[in-house]
């Protein structure tokens, strides 16, 4: 219509008439404004997103559903593997650049880019979400976002090495863990390959369990930001710090110029027995040596058993609709097509071997590996810490990595490590 009226705007008998074929070419203006598509015309859907992991499955899903969706592009953009993607979406926003649905943590994280959420509860997907999965994104009875999947994080490992070495169960206490680095190390395996390169591993992922294992985590957390509770002396971290070294004592060298992927190749190759890494670690192990038996157990910092075989379970992402987008209707569109259509289903499960937010989206032990399975058996036990991160105040994720980096490389003790991380808590809360 844009073309036409451009192509007549000297000849006014002729833009008479075509405006009163079509409608007039306001009314097609402030169509494309509302969000939905002009009359033969496309819409496109931006989506910005940071899982590295599903970025072929994505491009995969877009041909199919460009094919049922004629009307709607879907442009796929993908910032994760380490980089910062809270900050590249800010700039996306920031340059007039901003997505029609992009990834959010929930929780704080929530908070943070409220205004920019729309509504999503009356979406048909909502009244099948698993309550754990909703919790994050979910404020006063309201879902703002879609769950991807339930992710587990822990200590993945290689039960062919554990066998080997007399392991004969999976360690409970920090003092069985080290039993069972003492009898890896013995047979020439590396206990532990650490990524501490990776700033989301140390301060998004692994610090997770200290504030987890809080009496009341919740409360703890707002103590940290009314300044009632402090990191600085709380039993929980100097734990946590312990089980740190222990995977250092038993660790590769160079663990802080050790990335993802080099521990992931280090554990793929049978050279060390553990890594710190979630279930979404099953399709890239598969991709380097199929078929391994491996399997998942939580991270202990004592030797209290009990508190200690509980899973960190969270979820990774949430998709969420920018209220803003001309295109925010298609955008639904899209996330209402991807968990309920059988391709979407199948390459949640089947592809990217998710556990599934959904109840609706069925997944066996076959679909989503051995690591999902192990997660999912936790879950099932209501043996679980939830994943603590989406609470922080933004950037603190990446300040405790670097704070913990100093730990590990020597330049703090227990002491000032503590209190580094309470002063980076304190610089970042509102």
């Amino acid at each position: 219509m844009k073309k036409r009226s451009v192509l007549v705007l000297s000849v006014l008998l002729v833009m008479s008439m075509l405006m009163a074929a079509c409608g007039g070419s306001n009314n097609a203006s402030n169509s494309s404004k509302s969000g939905s598509a002009d009359k033969g015309g496309v819409k496109t859907v931006k989506i910005f997103q940071f899982k590295t992991e599903i970025v072929e499955g994505l491009n995969e899903l877009k041909v199919q559903f460009e094919k049922e969706h004629p009307n709607i592009k879907l442009d796929i953009q993908t910032v994760g593997g380490g980089a910062d993607y809270g900050a590249a979406l800010k700039t996306k926003f920031a340059s007039g650049d901003a997505p029609d649905i992009f990834s959010n943590g929930g929780y704080a994280e929530m908070e943070m880019w409220f205004d920019k959420l729309e509504d999503l509860s009356d979406q048909p997907w909502v009244k099948d979400l698993i309550p754990l999965a909703a919790e994050p994104m979910t404020k006063d009875g309201k879902v703002y976002g879609l769950p991807m999947n339930l992710e587990g994080i822990g200590y993945v490992y290689n039960k062919d090495l554990f066998q080997k070495a007399g392991i004969t169960s999976t360690p409970k206490t920090i003092t069985e863990l080290e039993e069972a680095a003492k009898k890896l190390q013995a047979i020439g395996v590396t206990p532990f390959a650490n990524a501490y390169q990776e700033w989301w591993l140390l301060g998004n992922q692994g610090i997770s369990v200290a504030f987890a294992q809080q009496d009341d985590v919740n409360a703890f957390i707002k103590g940290l930001n009314d300044g009632t509770a402090s990191i600085v002396g709380n039993e929980r971290f100097e734990k946590w710090s312990n089980l740190l070294s222990l995977t250092l004592k038993y660790g590769q060298k160079n663990p802080l110029t050790t990335d993802a992927n080099t521990h992931l190749a280090l554990f793929a190759k049978g050279e060390a027995a553990m890594m710190q890494e979630g279930n979404w670690a099953q399709t890239l192990v598969d991709n380097i040596t199929p078929n391994m038996n491996i399997g998942m157990f939580p991270m202990p910092i004592d030797d209290n058993a009990e508190k200690n075989d509980k899973l960190t379970v969270g979820i990774p992402a949430n998709l969420v609709v920018n209220k803003e987008s001309s295109s925010k209707e298609e955008a639904k569109t899209f996330l209402n097509w991807l968990v309920t259509s059988d391709m979407g289903k199948e390459y949640i499960v089947k592809k990217w071997k998710f556990i599934p937010s959904l109840s609706t989206i069925p997944a066996t032990p076959e679909d989503i590996g051995a690591l999902g399975a192990d997660v999912w058996s936790y879950v099932k036990d209501n043996k679980v810490y939830g994943l603590q991160s989406s609470k922080f105040p933004d950037g603190v994720t990446q300040e405790f990595a670097s704070v913990i980096q100093q730990f590990i490389a020597g330049k703090l003790d227990v002491k000032g490590w503590e209190q580094e991380m309470q002063n980076a808590w304190d610089k970042l809360k509102k």
